[in-house]
């Protein structure tokens, strides 16, 4: 092989294949509109770039950050670098599209609407896409994660309190829906949580009866699944008909708040489909026990409740939690769709913006919804990875 081929396949071998990928993705970003200018919250709005939505300073030293941090990816730099472009990309994002309605918007307009465009999401995807590689890569403590998320939400509640935001579309949105906002975020939260916990209770047990019984596995497990392949949609209605019945004939029901439309169906349907990861996950987990570990345990005169509950619950936690992570996160994106037969939550926002054909109120229900699952996956990511890494007992 000559040396002139040698030598481009060692350059190639030098840049990293995903940075590569980012990059380019990132340089579409850049020639993609960055804001989005409207006279009014309802008509069709004006394309921005990056250069004519910002001040000519602002504009450059923005330009700047995002060219260094997208030529950091390229090469096979250590994760730590990769770390430190992804954050220096997001920062500069975050800080360049609160300055853009300052420029853009007359002083004392209050119907023009600026908001972020189809540039600014790829580059704030491109961006984050890097950070988690860097992540990925340098293997972080549970600790250290959690911290770096704890420094991302304080950097943004401080960019949010600043007011660095207020002139933004999506912020106007939040400024004259605050107290609905976070009371269906309360809501959100509630029915999310609320079907986990439910699902908990009666999913543990079922999926330790399952482990202990494979003839019990084989009926549950499958109608489980059946359970998880009916669309949202289709599940909360089947729930409508038979709970307004049930508060049409059953006082004790109607004075509880169970009815037809409302929370009482979205609770319910959110419940049948947690049931399948808790008590999978759950029979996973137990069956995955080591023979020798049981063996050593009853012959340490353990009863069969001590060995469950000191030697195999404890082994098969992390498991266990895997399918509690899937269910809280599929839990908080269905809550939304719940919205539609009166639940509440974030997906009121959704709904009423799809219906006033108004964007940011859409984003305002959607980017909450997104935010939330994703701190949950963390948080519990976080605690599987720390059960993990602790030796057994």
């Amino acid at each position: 092989m000559s040396s002139a081929t040698v030598e481009p396949a060692a350059r190639g071998g030098r840049l990293d294949p995903l940075g590569v990928v980012l990059a380019v993705t990132g340089l579409a970003g850049l020639l993609l509109p960055f804001a989005l200018a409207r006279a009014n919250r309802l008509v069709a709005g004006t394309a921005e770039s990056l250069v004519a939505a910002l001040p000519p300073g602002a504009a450059a030293a923005t330009l700047a950050v995002l060219a260094a941090a997208l030529g950091l990816a390229l090469p096979r730099t250590g994760p730590w670098l990769r770390l430190a472009a992804g954050v220096a990309g997001l920062a500069a994002l975050a800080l360049a599209i609160g300055l853009v309605p300052q420029h853009l918007v007359a002083e004392g307009d209050r119907l023009a609407r600026v908001g972020p465009g189809a540039g600014f999401w790829l580059l704030v995807l491109v961006f984050a896409m890097l950070l988690a590689d860097a992540t990925a890569r340098l293997s972080l403590s549970p600790a250290a994660r959690l911290g770096l998320l704890a420094a991302a939400i304080l950097a943004v509640a401080g960019l949010f309190a600043s007011g660095h935001f207020d002139g933004l579309s999506i912020l106007r949105e939040y400024a004259n829906r605050a107290p609905a906002f976070w009371r269906e975020g309360a809501q959100h939260i509630r029915l999310a949580v609320g079907s986990l916990a439910a699902a908990a209770i009666v999913g543990l047990p079922l999926g330790i009866a399952c482990a202990r019984r494979p003839g019990l596995r084989a009926a549950v497990l499958p109608v489980l699944n059946i359970v998880q392949t009916v669309p949202s949609m289709a599940m909360y209605g089947l729930m409508m008909v038979p709970l307004a019945l049930l508060a049409a004939h059953v006082p004790l029901a109607a004075a509880l708040g169970i009815r037809g439309i409302g929370a009482a169906p979205a609770l319910i349907a959110l419940f049948l489909y947690s049931l399948l990861p808790i008590a999978a996950n759950t029979a996973i987990g137990i069956a995955g026990v080591p023979t020798s570990v049981l063996e050593a345990a009853d012959g340490m005169g353990m009863t069969p409740r001590q060995r469950l509950f000191r030697v195999e619950l404890p082994l098969a936690l992390p498991v266990i939690l895997a399918g509690i992570r899937i269910v809280l996160v599929q839990n908080i994106g269905l809550v939304t769709i719940a919205a539609l037969i009166g639940g509440g939550g974030f997906g009121t926002f959704v709904f009423q913006g799809i219906g006033q054909a108004a964007t940011d109120l859409v984003l305002l229900g959607a980017l909450p919804t997104i935010a939330l699952a994703f701190v949950g996956a963390v948080l519990l990511d976080a605690l599987i990875d720390a059960l993990e890494r602790t030796p057994p007992p």
